[in-house]
This record gives structure tokens, sequence and C-alpha cells, in this order.
């Protein structure tokens, strides 16, 4: 089991920045791949960003050339480094730590772009 903690969402204009955080611990070595997802009100939760296990990293073609994912592993954290954020951006943003046999959520962050 991996337990999964978010952090780093807020209000930011548009066009600002935000860093969200994912601090992940448990059984770290059954993860093969961390995910960032978002829920905006009435839609569906979509798939914002993927990094792997090797470092290998895939986005949505909504947030390609925004956003990037990263990990580190030295301190059982995943971010999403979000730039020129739109109104369109605002949702709750989760996180994904997924292997074999379990998947794992966070509790989500509240991420809203408005000015």
């Amino acid at each position: 089991q991996v337990q999964l903690v978010e952090s780093g969402g807020g209000l930011v204009q548009p066009g600002g920045s935000l860093r969200l955080s994912c601090a992940y611990s448990g059984s770290i070595s059954s993860i093969n791949a961390m995910d960032w997802y978002r829920q905006a009100p009435g839609k569906e939760r979509e798939l914002v960003a993927t990094v792997t296990s090797g470092g290998s990293t895939n986005y949505a073609d909504s947030v390609k050339g925004r956003f990037t994912i990263s990990r580190d592993n030295a301190k059982n954290m995943v971010y999403l480094q979000m730039n020129s954020l739109k109104p369109e951006d605002t949702a709750v943003y989760y996180c994904k730590a997924w292997g074999r046999i379990f998947t794992s959520w966070g509790q989500g962050t509240q991420v809203t772009v408005s000015s």
C-alpha cells in the first residue's frame, strides 16, 4: 500500500505559476508510475501528466509546454510545475500512484486560476 499527500494548491492569476507537491510513503518499491489528475466542477477526472519509475514522462495535450512533472526518489516526492496558468486549469488536482496490484490516490488540492 502507498499513501499520498498533496500540497501546493491555491489561488493564482492567469499567466501565473504554481508548484504542486505529492509526498508518498509505504510500499514504494511496488510503484510503476505516478500521475497527476485533475477534476473540474461538472467534468470527469482527467489525466494531466505521468512519470514512470524509469523517468519517462507524458502529458495531456492541453498542458504540454506549460506543465512539468518530476520525481525526487531521494525525498519520496513528485512535483507538478505549472506555468502560464489559464482559467481552464482550475480544478482539484490529485496525485495517483499505481503498480501491478494496487492503485492509490491522494486527497486532492484545489487550484484556482482567476483574476
